[in-house]
């Protein structure tokens, strides 16, 4: 009787295709799937992600990636990826905007005057410091900027460990840019 044998297998496998869940699709068309499954009698969740068209990681959106590798409970919901989008286009508008002005600022001739310099570069060199690499020619500034910076970096990410594993991506420690996939 080898029928029966592969006919339950048969079953079973549709089974499981039928089990998994999908979970959403981001804005590239990628398919997001779980299912649940008995890994020596205990249920493990598997998640994946289904492509359209190329295999291409980089089309995976940063809160997919923290939900694929567990770094997240719950998948991302449409609001969560629309607040998230619009936060993202904004922060490049910025950017672009910031480049502008500093170019028309070249332009005209303006070097930087005492109380633009107080206003805008501050910010913008705490936050290009935190990287190394990016701050090669603001080797003049003193270290002290970057020490605090980075202690206090690792302190909240110490608490935040220590509340939830799970981060919420949103608030003051959602860092746009700063995630870069794995080539």
């Amino acid at each position: 009787g080898g029928g029966a044998m592969s006919k339950r297998l048969m079953e079973r496998m549709l089974g499981m295709f039928r089990s998994r869940t999908q979970v959403g699709v981001d804005r590239a068309g990628n398919h997001y799937f779980s299912r649940v499954e008995e890994v020596d009698g205990a249920m493990k969740e598997k998640r994946w992600v289904e492509f359209k068209g190329d295999r291409d990681p980089t089309t995976v959106p940063v809160e997919w990636i923290c939900w694929l590798n567990g770094q997240r409970k719950k998948a991302p919901t449409p609001e969560e990826l629309a607040e998230l989008e619009a936060r993202r286009v904004r922060v490049k508008q910025n950017v672009e905007l910031l480049k502008k002005k500093e170019e028309e600022e070249r332009r005209a001739g303006v070097r930087p005057v005492k109380t633009i310099g107080k206003t805008d570069s501050p910010n913008l060199r705490s936050f290009t410091q935190q990287f190394p690499g990016t701050s090669e020619n603001k080797k003049k500034e003193p270290e002290k900027v970057s020490k605090p910076n980075d202690a206090t970096d690792a302190e909240d990410a110490r608490t935040d460990n220590d509340r939830s594993s799970e981060p919420t991506g949103t608030g003051a420690s959602f860092k746009p840019g700063t995630w870069l996939p794995p080539s």
